[in-house]
């Protein structure tokens, strides 16, 4: 008989460091167009995905399932209560970093992975 994990044992198993296709593609798209100055992996709250600190200005590439977008996001069928606390976590989470940067002198840009 095979252990059962639970769902948060399953989460903090996952080492993953953001949508990386997406990400990738959001710098494909800023090399394309010319748009430099920005840097990755820098320390500041809530890790943004890409920081022009010259211009004081952080963006978020945000999954559409790990943050609950409103178009595409679909709620598991199974351990439904779980999920929905995950996701409403993740998502006050995200404004509580934006308000923290936005306080600090930060413009604080969110791009959904639809997009």
């Amino acid at each position: 008989m095979a252990l059962r994990q639970r769902p948060a044992q399953v989460m903090a198993s996952i080492r993953s460091h953001g949508n990386k296709d997406t990400e990738l593609a959001l710098m494909a798209l800023m090399r394309a167009h010319g748009i430099t100055g920005w840097r990755r992996g820098q320390k500041l709250p809530g890790r943004p995905d890409f920081v022009f600190r010259a211009e004081r200005v952080c963006v978020f590439v945000d999954g559409c399932y790990w943050h609950g977008c409103p178009l595409h996001y679909r709620r598991p069928k199974s351990n439904r209560p779980f999920w929905d606390a995950k996701i409403a976590r993740n998502r006050a989470r995200d404004r509580r970093v934006a308000r923290e940067l936005r306080a600090s002198g930060w413009t604080v840009l969110r791009v959904w992975e639809h997009a």
